[in-house]
């Protein structure tokens, strides 16, 4: 079919389309709105013992405690929603950023849209690894292979032929063994580049009629939170045995069954460390959304766990070091070499001109949207005809071919890599040699070499392989390294992480570019052909030096990440075509590319670079071990803070103490306890030494022994404290003084401590950027000095204002219980990087 000008829709013309027909996506999973999460939250025990307490102080006839539990009730219940749908709306924007996008043309301009407003009429440009996103018809372009097993369940590809003049396709068609051009949304191409019509869109394609969607981001729960899950259960139903055997133990011993109930509770209650699967959520959503800010697209959330203990990064070459935009600077004739400039001979622009004819008419490969470039430079205008025919790139062939018709006349140009042109045009062993010297020299200077050959004649056989082509030159392709590759590779080296870089390019291409980028090329380069000799074992001995491989084939890549793994790394790779899928999803986090990745690529993919950088990926990885800290600081602090909450709660009834604390105190303290862990935690900044020590071992727990011991010792020691205060003050004053000196050391402890766990071993206390805790204390300062001062509020507590005296030592022993392991940390002797 003729290489005609495509103009496509105007925009005037696509809007009125979308309005008719709607945009082109599929009715999605419904979202959690907040009377949902409201209907989830009131589900949890804690919510449960809660109204439970209110219930029965209610039936007692104490209004004010049932009133001010139902309140706290209701306040707690707002900040979980507040909290919740604020994770939901950061994974809403996750999915926005998801959407996949298409490549069509509008006003005779090529554009990539989301795939959301594609509409009727639309002329698409699809090509391999592409999903298709609507059903279309095929106009132009190549014969198209496509994998249907989507809608079909058949994994055998199809092939596509062009429409002929006349066809027409008004309604929706399911997929047919037969040859056709219809394209279907949810397809994926396999093999070739086309030019395609959109005919369906959204809930009226093929796809859409039988109720599909593809290519939601997972947001599954992660083991961790699977594990916290089930945690809080156990502790639940171990929460209300216990429950049971203090109102027994009450009721027997004291005689006070209606006193056991509420003792029971408040121990229920203060045991049940509901905080777990909350902090986690908004850990895990909001995490992945600040990775989006960074250009990095999280597509399952267990990754995060993940990111930040990367050993290794296995990265391309091409868009990922360097900028993706091929500049074609230099050519070699048989004249000798040239730049490419507006002095460039007639040996160099037929050359040009020949180069031009194998590439794409609309180009969206980078080297063919250079060669278009320097033809433009040149003064060339190319045309030679119609396109009747074309051989895409492939793995056996290593060039593309192009025939084209003018009148009895047919041109054929080939381009490719170097090799594959040679074997097309036949050329001996000593002409070889002396090009694979310029090639060298070339390839030295960092430039990216592709050969040129040309076929005439009247009629092409059927295949280019058995035509014999005349060799016209080579075509060298500059292609910058990107300005922030060596800073972030000196970022990745002072975090003790690897850098290996993987490419397809010539050996000394991949040598030149690497070292300008800072990676050690100390061992040399290992090129596909001697990795494919190395037996196993040599290949691991070899990772633990080489860092550059050069001419690697995709299924290679696979091997290199088996390799690593077996070494025990913890590896991340990159990847972005069709054939790089079993290597990212055998790596411990695949990155795929965001603007040049493939669609099967992404989808195989746990990250996905929004800008493909490199710099991008090393962002990740300081923001992966940031949330890492942080929500490991939250668990530490949750289980901390419970230790004395429970003891406290428990220990006074044992020693045959009046109570200590009753449902009333524990939900102040849960108010307290929650925004910290969600907000002020959650947004602690990074420690300026994360990006300066070695990554975690792998099978390092977020939440381990370590962890657990360091949470208990503190909080023992605040249970001390607090204990030690309100043993003493019960002899000396009233029970009500005594429990209101000893309900201050507890809160002011527990906001010393919350500060002094999230600001770790070298943070600045009284940092600004610390704005959301003194908001939260404050507002938690401010609400106990009014239930101390406050006759009506502190009867409703059970407890009194205590004399200056007892005050001072009260905010005294919270103080030092909550702080006193800060020093030894700031010195290195507690706790450092728990």
């Amino acid at each position: 079919m003729t290489e005609e000008p495509l103009t496509g829709l105007s925009e005037e013309e696509a809007q009125r389309a979308l309005a008719q027909w709607g945009a082109n996506e599929l009715p999605s999973p419904g979202r959690r709105g907040l009377a949902r999460i409201a209907a989830e939250t009131l589900r949890e025990p804690m919510f449960m013992l809660l109204l439970a307490a209110a219930g029965l102080y209610l039936f007692l006839g104490s209004l004010g405690e049932g009133v001010f539990l139902l309140l706290g009730a209701c306040a707690t219940i707002t900040l979980v929603v507040f909290q919740e749908a604020r994770s939901e709306r950061a994974l809403s924007a996750l999915r926005d950023l998801a959407q996949p996008h298409a490549r069509v043309v509008r006003d005779g301009v090529q554009q990539k849209l989301a795939s959301r407003d594609v509409a009727p009429g639309d002329i698409m440009l699809v090509g391999e690894g592409d999903r298709i996103c609507a059903d279309a018809v095929l106009i132009a372009g190549d014969i198209l292979s496509v994998d249907e097993s989507s809608l079909t369940g058949e994994s055998a590809p199809v092939s596509k032929r062009l429409a002929q003049r006349g066809e027409v396709f008004a309604k929706a068609h399911a997929p047919t063994h037969e040859a056709s051009p219809l394209l279907f949304s949810g397809t994926l191409v396999v093999r070739g580049q086309a030019v395609a019509r959109v005919t369906h869109t959204g809930v009226r394609s093929a796809l859409g009629q039988i109720g599909r969607s593809l290519g939601e981001i997972d947001q599954q729960p992660t083991p961790l939170q699977q594990a916290a899950g089930k945690l809080v259960g156990l502790l639940g139903l171990f929460a209300l045995a216990f429950c049971a055997v203090v109102v027994l133990a009450f009721g027997i011993i004291r005689g006070d069954w209606v006193g056991g109930a509420l003792a029971g509770i408040t121990t229920a209650i203060a045991l049940v460390p509901e905080e777990f699967p909350m902090v986690l959520a908004v850990f895990l959503a909001l995490g992945a959304w600040r990775l989006a800010t960074h250009k990095v697209l999280v597509r399952r959330s267990a990754v995060i766990e993940t990111l930040g203990g990367a050993t290794v990064l296995c990265v391309d070459k091409t868009g990922t070091l360097t900028q993706n935009h091929m500049r074609l600077v230099r050519v070699w004739t048989k004249t000798g070499v040239a730049e490419v400039d507006a002095a460039l001979g007639d040996e160099g622009r037929a050359l040009v001109a020949c180069a031009a004819l194998a590439s794409s008419v609309r180009p969206i490969d980078p080297m063919d949207r250079g060669i278009h470039e320097a033809a433009t430079a040149v003064g060339l205008a190319v045309a030679a005809g119609e396109i009747e025919q074309s051989w895409p790139l492939r793995p056996e062939t290593m060039a593309v071919t192009q025939l084209w018709r003018n009148g009895e006349e047919r041109v054929a140009a080939a381009k490719g890599a170097p090799e594959a042109v040679f074997r097309l045009c036949g050329l001996g062993a000593a002409a070889i040699a002396r090009l694979h010297e310029v090639i060298e020299v070339f390839a030295k200077d960092g430039l990216r070499v592709l050969g040129v050959a040309k076929w005439r004649g009247a009629t092409f056989p059927e295949t280019p392989e058995n035509a014999r082509f005349e060799f016209v030159g080579l075509i060298g392709f500059l292609d910058p390294l990107r300005e922030d590759v060596p800073g972030a590779l000196e970022e990745a080296r002072s975090a003790g992480i690897q850098v290996i870089m993987i490419t397809g390019d010539h050996p000394a291409t991949a040598l030149a570019i690497a070292s300008a980028a800072g990676i050690d090329v100390a061992v040399g380069v290992m090129t596909g052909a001697a990795l494919a000799e190395l037996p196993f074992p040599s290949l691991r001995q070899h990772l633990r030096q080489g860092r550059v491989f050069a001419r690697i084939a995709p299924d290679q890549k696979l091997l290199i990440v088996e390799a690593l793994r077996a070494n025990g790394e913890v590896v991340a790779m990159t990847g972005d075509g069709v054939n790089d899928a079993p290597a990212l999803e055998a790596a411990h986090i695949g990155i795929a590319m965001g603007r040049k990745g493939t669609d099967v690529a992404r989808e195989a993919a746990d990250l996905v670079l929004l800008d493909d950088g490199f710099a991008s990926i090393v962002g990740g990885v300081r923001m992966g071990r940031r949330i890492f800290a942080n929500l490991r600081k939250a668990l530490i602090y949750i289980t901390a803070i419970h230790v004395p909450i429970a003891g406290l709660a428990l220990l006074p009834i044992l020693l045959g103490l009046p109570q200590f604390l009753f449902p009333m105190h524990v939900v102040l303290l849960e108010l307290a306890i929650d925004p910290t862990c969600a907000l002020a935690f959650e947004g602690e900044r990074s420690s300026k030494e994360a990006m300066r020590r070695p990554p975690r071992k792998p099978d390092e727990a977020l939440f381990g022994p370590r962890q657990l011991s360091i949470a208990a010792l503190q909080g023992l020691v605040i249970l001390g404290g607090v204990l030690a205060l309100y043993l003493y003050a019960v002899t000396n004053l009233t029970v009500e003084q005594a429990r209101g000196a000893a309900f201050i050391a507890l809160v002011v402890a527990n906001l010393t401590l919350a500060l002094v766990d999230a600001v770790g071993e070298e943070g600045r206390i009284l940092d600004p950027e610390r704005r959301i805790y003194w908001v939260i204390a404050a507002a938690l300062v401010a609400v106990l000095a009014m239930v101390v001062a406050s006759p009506w509020l502190a009867g409703i507590f059970h407890l009194a204002a205590p004399s200056f005296q007892y005050l001072l030592l009260a905010v005294s022993a919270g103080l030092v219980s909550g702080a006193w392991h800060w020093p030894l940390r700031r010195l290195g002797a507690f706790g450092r990087r728990a």
